[in-house]
């Protein structure tokens, strides 16, 4: 019985299960905004036209970059 009490305090004291909600957080709030961002037609023009341009960047060595926006 006491190696159970013990087995138990010590895994009350852990700190990793409160790294892991956070970490568990993050990827829940980001997922949130890819969903926002796909509902919102954002990546659905912008993401596939990047991947084109970082795919041409990767197989010709040629990274083209646009001016910015005033």
């Amino acid at each position: 019985m006491n190696a159970f009490l013990k087995s138990t305090r010590n895994f009350l004291r852990d700190e990793e299960g409160a790294q892991i909600i956070e970490y568990a957080l993050i990827v829940a709030v980001v997922s949130l905004a890819l969903i926002a961002a796909f509902n919102t037609g954002l990546i659905t023009t912008a993401f596939p036209a990047w991947i084109t341009k970082v795919g041409t960047c990767l197989t010709t060595g040629s990274c083209a970059v646009a001016p910015a926006a005033p």
